[in-house]
């Protein structure tokens, strides 16, 4: 671009230089036999290069090439009628097609791919009517001013066509009129400095004609201009070619300076008014009169800056329409859930603060229902988070279906669910078993058909009773805890100690139970235990230890399903498993005491803490502390929780086992990816669940799945014990498998350790621990 530069000036330069040398009664035919080859030449430029691009690229180089092509038609005209009369007339009527060129000039400015940084989208049209407005706006203010302080014998027009002087008076002022929608272009328009070149030098070349067009009109009586003055017409058409032939890169940074474009380009057409104004003002206050002329520019700047405010206005009112859904958007995301469009915990709290103040206040009555889903991490666990969801908005969808709508259903967060009652309150136990009728109904999702059950609490306030919406809420949640004690998917009726429901909160006990560096037994918590039996001679070779919690206020035992669910919640289940560990470590001696020889203790283990930071550590401090061998603990990796990172467990396990304890796996055949499990970690004994022991029940099936499961494990070395054996028939069944161990209430229920006796059955000579099994 720089060589092209250097190339073009040297041209004009050339022309310019060669032009004086022709003297003064050649000047007129070069110029414009000169003038006619660089027009052409130019227009060939634009039109060659525009075959070569496509959309806007090519639509304005041709467009300029066009423009070239009709200026260079009329000067081609005038280098004819200089051949016939060298002493024509400087203008003439039919010099209107110089007009072409800045016709197509301005089609082709307005159709610059640039996009005014502005906070409110709009069509490329109405950019571009307000460009068009800003450029007449300035242009007519700059031509008043100059009008006012331009002297009148600077132009002299004394018996010249009217229509000539008016078609000489266009051309500076379409230059002007160009040039200034460049300049706009540049100072409120964003683009890299390479994408801003062609805007450059088509200011260059408007700029080059506005100067000649300009001496041309003041000269218009006094003959042709020299080569020297009509230099802008080469400069014009040259940097219009050069234009064309630039190759920007055009980048955009929408997000840069964009308030300072915005005030720019506001305040930017105003500026010459203001002085525009001033000077006349300044003008007719010292006894000159305005003219017919500066009162026409006068009407049309007024009329101009009101279009212009009224787009200004539109402008804002769309704003302020932008902002307004803006908050709108914000607020709906800040008071819903994101993934089923419910009320979220906010909006829920909110609301029901509204209700019980108009239940304390008005005797309005309200309602509350507390659902929570039951076992829906079985539904993650097996078909994937992405299925997950999927269910849980239908589940919305169908919660929403079994209220009115002027009731608010809400979801809390994962699988907890609320709606509040303060429209119907009457109708909340109806809605509440339609909701599980409606979660029984299975659900249909890229077919696979998922069942999901609910357990629903419900809380109805007594009039004039003081609650908070906290308080409320625990009692829904207690509410809820007990239909799941009851049996999963009820719906359970919050009504104090009356019926043996809990009166409080559920998980806030648990965390006061479990305060940091308290003591749980001191908050009901006991360890029972449940022994381990050879089934061979029914000799007593470990017991597990299980956690049992009293609550007198929520009367009397809690269902450890119900506080373990709980605790795994809140996060709060590694306090109860090192409670457990510690006091069974504790307990060791006294088992020992109590069947005549040591006994192995199982501890029951969250699989979600298995490889997390904590459990290992737990282990050391407790078998230090109690004196305990590592080969008496047992650590059961309960199936609750999927393991998420199997190679993770897999390496805490073997670090357990390298300290001496054993790992077993609870309840197998249960949970989810068992076998998977037993392949990848580090496993001494299997415990199968009771679904597979039933082998009296079902001795076909139930038989062949236990032996296959039984000469799975002997090949791997891994002790088997079967769960759920509750009569003597099923303990026979399983020992003729060639299963060597047993747990189940035919061996005896659990039982804290002042209840535990010693078996009738007498004890075999060696050792009686699961070491010589494993």
């Amino acid at each position: 671009m720089t060589a092209r530069l250097y190339v073009t000036l040297t041209l004009v330069l050339g022309s310019v230089a060669l032009g004086e040398l022709v003297g003064a009664r050649g000047w007129r035919l070069y110029d414009d036999a000169v003038q006619v080859v660089a027009g052409v030449a130019a227009a060939w430029v634009c039109i060659v290069v525009a075959g070569r691009r496509t959309g806007v690229q090519r639509r304005w180089r041709l467009l300029a090439g066009v423009g070239l092509l009709g200026w260079s038609a009329i000067r081609l005209w005038w280098v004819v009628l200089d051949i016939v009369d060298h002493s024509r007339p400087v203008g003439s009527a039919a010099d209107v097609g110089f007009l072409i060129l800045p016709a197509c000039m301005l089609l082709a400015l307005l159709s610059v791919p640039y996009a005014r940084p502005r906070p409110v989208a709009s069509s490329v049209r109405r950019d571009q009517v307000a460009l068009l407005i800003d450029s007449v706006l300035i242009t007519g203010s700059l031509l008043a001013l100059g009008w006012s302080v331009l002297p009148g014998k600077a132009m002299n027009w004394d018996g010249l066509d009217p229509v000539v002087v008016g078609l000489s008076a266009a051309y500076p002022i379409a230059d002007l009129l160009m040039f200034t929608i460049v300049v706009l272009l540049l100072l409120t328009r964003p683009g890299s400095p390479a994408g801003r070149q062609p805007l450059f030098l088509a200011a260059t070349a408007l700029a080059g004609f506005a100067i000649s067009d300009t001496l041309r009109l003041l000269r218009l009586g006094e003959g042709p201009l020299t080569p020297l003055e009509s230099a802008g017409y080469l400069i014009g058409v040259g940097f219009v070619a050069l234009a064309a032939v630039s190759d920007p890169t055009i980048t955009y940074d929408p997000e840069r300076d964009v308030a300072e474009r915005d005030w720019l380009h506001l305040l930017l057409p105003y500026v010459p008014v203001t002085a525009t104004g001033i000077v006349i003002a300044i003008s007719t206050g010292a006894g000159n009169p305005l003219s017919p002329f500066e009162a026409y520019l006068g009407w049309l700047g007024l009329g101009l800056v009101v279009a212009r405010q009224m787009f200004t206005i539109v402008d804002n009112t769309v704003l302020l329409d932008r902002v307004s859904e803006g908050q709108q958007r914000l607020r709906h995301q800040a008071y819903h859930d994101p993934l089923t469009g419910l009320a979220n915990r906010a909006l829920f709290r909110e609301r029901l603060v509204l209700a019980l103040d108009a239940h304390r206040h008005r005797a309005r009555p309200v309602a509350v229902l507390f659902a929570d889903l039951d076992d829906f991490k079985l539904v993650n666990d097996s078909f994937g988070h992405a299925m997950g969801d999927r269910v849980l908005r239908a589940i919305a969808e169908r919660l929403q279906g079994c209220v009115v709508p002027e009731d608010l259903v809400a979801r809390l967060g994962g699988d907890e669910f609320a709606v509040v009652l303060d429209h119907h309150p009457a109708d909340a136990e109806p809605t509440g078993h339609r909701i599980l009728a409606a979660l029984r109904e299975p659900f249909l999702v890229d077919g696979h058909r998922i069942a999901v059950g609910a357990s629903i609490g419900l809380v109805v306030p007594e009039p004039g009773e003081p609650l908070s919406a906290d308080a409320l809420l625990r009692r829904a949640d207690a509410a809820m805890y007990s239909s799941k004690r009851r049996g999963k998917g009820s719906l359970a009726r919050y009504a104090g100690t009356a019926d043996g429901s809990p009166n409080a909160d559920m998980p806030h006990l648990l965390a006061q139970a479990l305060v940091p560096g308290g003591r749980p037994a001191a908050s009901g918590f006991e360890v029972y235990y449940q022994p381990i039996v050879r089934l061979t001679d029914g000799a007593i070779v470990a017991v597990e230890a299980l956690a049992r919690w009293t609550l007198p206020a929520a009367g009397g035992p809690v269902h450890p399903d119900v506080f373990v669910t709980v605790a795994e919640r809140t996060g709060q289940v590694a306090a109860i498993d090192n409670f457990v560990l510690d006091q069974a470590c504790a307990d060791a001696s006294r088992l020992a005491l109590i069947y005549g020889r040591p006994i192995d203790v199982h501890v029951n283990v969250s699989a979600a803490r298995l490889g997390q930071a904590g459990l290992e550590e737990a282990v050391r401090a407790a078998l230090s502390r109690q004196n305990l061998p590592p080969s008496r603990l047992v650590i059961e990796i309960t199936e609750t929780h999927r393991i998420q990172d199997l190679p993770a467990a897999a390496a805490a396990a073997a670090r357990l086992r390298a300290l001496g304890s054993r790992i077993a796996l609870d309840d197998f055949g249960s949970g989810f990816n068992a076998l998977a499990q037993l392949h990848s970690l580090p496993v001494d004994i299997v415990k199968l669940d009771s679904t597979l022991t039933d082998v009296d029940e079902d001795p076909d099936r139930a038989a062949a799945l236990c032996r296959s499961i039984l000469a799975i494990c002997a090949d791997l070395n891994i002790a088997v014990v079967a769960e759920g054996i509750e009569t003597s028939t099923r303990a026979a069944a399983l020992s003729g498998l060639g299963c060597p161990l047993g747990q189940g209430y035919l061996y005896g229920q659990p039982g804290p350790l002042h209840r535990l006796r010693p078996l009738g059955i007498p004890a075999q000579p060696g050792p009686s621990s699961l070491q010589q099994l494993t």
